[in-house]
């Protein structure tokens, strides 16, 4: 498995939707630098497990050749 740039782009902005969603409202009031670390490498994590789950079904996808929908036109 090789890196892929634009499915990091793409987990990167996920984890950060997530994360402002959920996380930056609530923390807001209280941070403070060790507050933020936190947040950065839980930032760090998130991304991380959505290019990992992204990584392994897409290749699964790929390597196993299955299709949403069959693009082969049968002959009849």
């Amino acid at each position: 498995m090789t890196f892929n740039p634009l499915r990091c782009a793409e987990s990167t902005c996920q984890a950060a939707v997530v994360l402002l969603a959920t996380l930056v409202p609530a923390a807001w009031q209280a941070l403070d630098p060790g507050l933020a670390a936190v947040l950065a490498s839980m930032f760090v994590i998130v991304s991380a497990a959505i290019y990992a789950l992204h990584a392994v079904t897409f290749d699964a996808f790929r390597l196993t050749g299955r299709r949403l929908f069959s693009t082969a036109v049968r002959d009849e």
